[in-house]
């Protein structure tokens, strides 16, 4: 690979995706330098908070794994000293990687921005570049170019082949396609309501609109502010928010679907 300037490709291991609130708990990077050479820097970083199961289940790393770890104040330094003024790669780095380290290292006192380095974001080049519409699926699982696409009945046929190879070859040879129903992913549920004016985040529901926006869980306004929480039943929000709250004030809260993140 040739390059004219240091680049370090890097990934975080986070306790969840909330740049604003969420913790590093396993940080790697790797520097390249033009002459060939690498450094590597990688590190687990106690978050000074439980680590979500579903994110233990994830990454291998639960509490036990970072209690000794050191915290990430403690290796800020060492960490901003490694990535200089280097150009930066990852993957996704750009939306969730960057704004999080960036995040972290700041609140250490340690001044850190993208502005000025060259970012390859691999994550959006793959998408640039490698189609992932219907006529790549229809190369990719029946080795065909899709003739006439964008023609309902051409697209129709093509999306019914796809689906008897895809259960081929993740079910197996004399399975139907009923079998395709154990693949049914599910968005994890970041949000309680399509509005998004709550927002789950380590088990409980937080409010990201209004003077409490990102500070107040629904427990804390239930406790702090009744009178907030009478304001949201009464204006103009969703029949859910306004449910939510309702229940907030006679003490019920909804568990989180997630299973505890």
């Amino acid at each position: 690979m040739k390059l004219s300037k240091e680049l370090i490709t890097l990934d975080l291991e986070t306790t969840g995706t909330w740049i604003e609130k969420d913790r590093i708990i396993e940080i790697a990077m790797i520097k390249s330098f033009p002459s060939g050479e690498e450094q590597v820097y990688s590190k687990r970083v106690n978050p000074g908070m439980s680590i979500p199961p579903a994110v233990a289940e994830l990454t291998g790393i639960d509490d036990d794994a970072v209690k000794e770890a050191p915290a990430f104040s403690e290796i800020a330094g060492e960490v901003s000293a490694f990535l200089g003024d280097a150009d930066l790669a990852g993957f996704n780095i750009e939306a969730f990687d960057l704004p999080l380290l960036g995040k972290e290292l700041n609140s250490c006192g340690y001044k850190f921005s993208a502005q000025g380095r060259r970012i390859y974001d691999a994550k959006k080049i793959y998408h640039l570049n490698e189609k992932r519409d219907l006529s790549a699926a229809y190369r990719f699982y029946c080795g065909k170019t899709l003739e006439d696409a964008h023609s309902a009945l051409a697209d129709t046929r093509a999306c019914l082949e796809v689906l008897v190879s895809q259960a081929t070859r993740y079910i197996g040879e004399g399975y139907g396609i009923e079998e395709l129903g154990k693949f049914d992913y599910k968005p994890k549920p970041e949000f309680y309501d399509e509005e998004r004016r709550f927002r789950w985040w380590n088990g409980k529901l937080y409010i990201m609109f209004g003077k409490y926006a990102r500070k107040y869980s629904l427990e804390d306004l239930a406790r702090e502010d009744r009178k907030y929480l009478e304001w949201i039943v009464s204006a103009d929000f969703s029949p859910s928010v306004k449910e939510l709250a309702e229940k907030a004030l006679r003490g019920e809260f909804p568990k989180n679907p997630a299973g505890g993140e």
